[in-house]
C-alpha cells in the first residue's frame, strides 16, 4: 500500500502521522507551499484523505482529487466533510464514532460541575490570595437539577447516563421520539429549554441545527439557566449568548466549542460565571491513540476490500 497517497488536511498527532507513514505514502497539507501546483504533479496517487473536526475536505479538495477513494476523519463530526459531494462520486467516509463517547461526556459532566461550582473562578481566589480577606461567594448546586439534552445519540445518552447518578431528572430534544428511551421527550428546543435548569447541547451540526440554541431559546432557558456545550460552536448564536450573559438572561455557561475557533468573543474572558476550554473533549492520551487507531484501520480495511469498521451512511 505504500503507493497509495494519503492527504493529510492538517497537523495532528505525530502518533497518527507515523502510523500512516508505515503503510502508505503520507502528504502533509501544511507542508506544502503550492498545493494547485502539488495537486497537478501527484493528483492522481492521491486517494485517501485523513482530516478532522476543524479541517476536513471541502468539495473543493474533493474536485482536486480525482482518485479520491476514501475520507477517514479523525472525529465523530461530519459537518467539515461535504458529504453530499462525497455521495455524488461514491467516495466512502468513515468517521470515529464511539472511541471519544465516554471522554467528551466525561468532560460535558466536567463543565456542568465546573461552572455551576464555579471552580474557576473559586481557584483563582485562592490563588490570588483572596481567602484571606473574605470568604467566596455562594454557588448553585448541581445534584437534582432539570436538564435538557439536545441530541441523544452516543455521546448524549452517555451524558444523561452519567447525570442519572447526580439524580437529575433528564428530558431530552431530537428528531423524532426514541421508543426505548424513559426521559421525557420534547420536539421543540424551547419548551426543553423552558423546562430545564441546565441545557446541554450534544448534537451534530447540520444546516438544522445551526444556531439552534438562539435568543427565544436562551431567554426561555432564563438567569438561573445554564447552557453546557460540547458539541459545536455553530450551535450557538455567540452574539446572542454574550448579550445574554452580559445583561444577566442566563446564569452562566460551559463551553468546549466555539463558532469561529481559536477565536473567542473577549467578553466570555471576564464572567465567572462562564467556564472556557479549547475544543478538548476527546483530547486524552488513550482516546487520542484509540481515535489514530481507528482512522488508520478504516483505510487498511479499504484499500484491502474489506468492510470498513465505522462507515458514514450517505
Amino acid at each position: 500500500m505504500d503507493n497509495i497517497g494519503v492527504w493529510m488536511t492538517c497537523p495532528m498527532s505525530k502518533y497518527l502521522q507515523d502510523e500512516i507513514a508505515k503503510r502508505f505514502m503520507l502528504y502533509k497539507s501544511w507542508e506544502i507551499p503550492s498545493k494547485p501546483e502539488f495537486f497537478k504533479q501527484h493528483s492522481n496517487s492521491i486517494k485517501a484523505v485523513v482530516g478532522n473536526g476543524s479541517y476536513g475536505a471541502d468539495s473543493t479538495l474533493i474536485e482536486a482529487l480525482p482518485c479520491l477513494e476514501i475520507i477517514s476523519s479523525h472525529s465523530s463530526g461530519l459537518d467539515q466533510i461535504d458529504l453530499v459531494k462525497c455521495k455524488e462520486k461514491g467516495i466512502k467516509v468513515a468517521s470515529t464514532p464511539d472511541a471519544l463517547t465516554d471522554e467528551v461526556a466525561d468532560l460535558a459532566i466536567l463543565l456542568i460541575l465546573a461552572t455551576l461550582r464555579k471552580i474557576c473562578a473559586s481557584h483563582q481566589f485562592v490563588r490570588t490570595g483572596l481567602w484571606k480577606q473574605r470568604d467566596f461567594e455562594l454557588t448553585t448546586k448541581v445534584s437534582g437539577k432539570l436538564v435538557g439534552i439536545i441530541g441523544l445519540g452516543r455521546i448524549g445518552s452517555a451524558i444523561a447516563k452519567r447525570l442519572e447518578a447526580f439524580g437529575c431528572p433528564i428530558s431530552y430534544y431530537s428528531r423524532s421520539k426514541k421508543l426505548d428511551i424513559c426521559y421525557k421527550y420534547y420536539s421543540n428546543v424551547i419548551e426543553l429549554a423552558s423546562d430545564c435548569d441546565i441545557l446541554v447541547v450534544a448534537c451534530s451540526l447540520t444546516k438544522e441545527t445551526r444556531h439552534i440554541i438562539n435568543r427565544e431559546v436562551i431567554n426561555a432557558l432564563g438567569p438561573n439557566g445554564f447552557l453546557i456545550n460540547i458539541g459545536r460552536g455553530g450551535h450557538v448564536d455567540e452574539p446572542e449568548l454574550v448579550s445574554a450573559l452580559v445583561e444577566g438572561r442566563l446564569g452562566g455557561a460551559g463551553l468546549d466549542v466555539f463558532e469561529h475557533e481559536p477565536e473567542v468573543p473577549e467578553q466570555l474572558f471576564h464572567h465567572d460565571d462562564v467556564v472556557l476550554s479549547p475544543h478538548v473533549g476527546s483530547c486524552t492520551v488513550e482516546t487520542r491513540k484509540a481515535i489514530a487507531d481507528l482512522v488508520v484501520a478504516n483505510l487498511v480495511a479499504h484499500f484491502s476490500n474489506e468492510p470498513l469498521l465505522t462507515p458514514v451512511e450517505l
